[in-house]
């Protein structure tokens, strides 16, 4: 997926149809002079119908069609015949999809499961027909209900990935270049920071034919929870995450230090992240001599309170055995 392709964010206007009206229509055949009502009712207006799909990772099939307006329900005719239903409207959207409000940003609903189905605009009923009114005193009914209208709504799509892990670091931290090691994702790498606009994401295979997705959102800066940089647009991702993996790279002044400022960063954003599980991988650790990474480990060992490994992407260090600690943290 590209960066050009990934959309979690879209506004859309959603019309439901109107219900047909009924008929009042009285019964007339030869040698029937007085058949009575024989109105139909009115048929249904079409809904509007969110549908999770779980063969989709983004909301960019909705970045240019904003507008969903369903069928008006048919009119109820002669002979009791109900008028047709108008047709649902289906839009697909990823798992992980939250539906707000656009006007209150009030949740209505989130997506989660795979063929899940939420009715977020209603048709109309459809009119009765003259035959539901008839009575011993009233034989023959010369009106019918009309349908009512269907709803009209602005709602916000907002995508939340749902990845089993997530990579939480600073730009240039070396976490595209793990993607694009350890999964088939082709994530942009430079040496610049920001260099990812948008999260991707990956499966990383895993022993037995297992998997399991990861998920590289920007690099977060500090301040992120109050709007600086750009990470703290897609600090929302992580909420889905099952484990979270910090990547902070071997030549960092204080590894400690950083590891800090992104977790009060995810703290400030979401209180809740930080009940997740967590490790932290210093990468690039292929700068290190043995006797470098032996005193890292002691300074580690004294300061950070969180399991860490070193790994190295460049050279294929300790890879496998992140992913056996991912996997293992992933199932306990």
């Amino acid at each position: 997926m590209t960066e050009g392709n990934f959309v979690d964010y879209v506004k859309l206007h959603v019309v439901s149809g109107n219900g047909g009206k009924g008929s009042a229509h009285l019964h007339r055949e030869k040698y029937i002079s007085k058949g009575g009502p024989d109105g139909g009712d009115g048929g249904r207006g079409g809904h509007i119908i969110i549908k999770a799909n779980s063969n989709m990772w983004t909301l960019y099939h909705l970045k240019f069609k904003r507008h969903f307006r369903a069928e008006h329900g048919g009119h109820g005719s002669k002979s009791r015949s109900t008028g047709a239903d108008g047709e649902d409207i289906y839009v697909d959207v990823p798992l992980g999809t939250v539906i707000r409000d656009t006007e209150t940003q009030n949740i209505i609903k989130e997506i989660t499961e795979e063929g899940q189905e939420f009715i977020i605009a209603e048709g109309g009923m459809g009119g009765r027909g003259n035959w539901h009114f008839k009575s011993p005193t009233n034989q023959t009914p010369r009106y019918a209900q009309p349908g009512t209208e269907g709803q009209e709504y602005d709602i916000t799509l907002e995508l939340k990935i749902l990845a089993d892990v997530g990579l939480v670091g600073f730009p240039n931290a070396g976490k595209s270049t793990l993607l694009s090691v350890i999964t088939s994702a082709k994530p942009k790498i430079a040496d610049y920071e920001f260099t990812t606009l948008k999260p991707n994401l990956g499966i990383v295979e895993y022993r037995d034919f297992q998997t399991f997705v990861m998920a590289d959102i920007p690099g977060i800066i500090e301040g992120a929870a109050e709007g600086k940089g750009i990470g703290h647009r897609f600090l929302r991702h992580i909420e889905r995450n099952s484990t979270l993996l910090f990547l902070i790279p071997a030549d960092a002044p204080d590894i400690n230090k950083q590891y800090e400022i992104l977790l009060d960063e995810l703290r400030r954003y979401n209180p809740d992240l930080l009940d997740k599980e967590r490790l932290v991988a210093i990468s690039k650790c292929d700068m290190l001599d043995d006797e470098l990474k032996e005193e890292l480990k002691i300074e580690l060992n004294q300061k950070l309170n969180v399991p860490y490994i070193f790994i190295s992407s460049v050279a294929q260090q300790g890879l496998q055995e992140l992913k056996d600690k991912l996997w293992q943290m992933l199932n306990v």
